[in-house]
């Protein structure tokens, strides 16, 4: 798998990029998120939520 050290993406942007659906991604996110291995820099908006690697 590509390193994403560093880089900002959306959700559909990794499943793009990966051939997962979007739901799963937004899923794994979640719970990546929850064990400080992702950080969500805009947490406040809906749609659109900015992940880092």
């Amino acid at each position: 798998m590509k390193s994403l050290d560093g880089e900002v993406l959306i959700a559909s942007q990794i499943a793009k990029n990966s051939g997962i659906m979007t739901k799963h991604i937004s899923k794994v996110l979640s719970e990546l998120k929850a064990h400080e291995l992702v950080e969500c820099i805009n947490p406040e908006v809906r749609k659109g939520r900015l992940y880092r690697f």
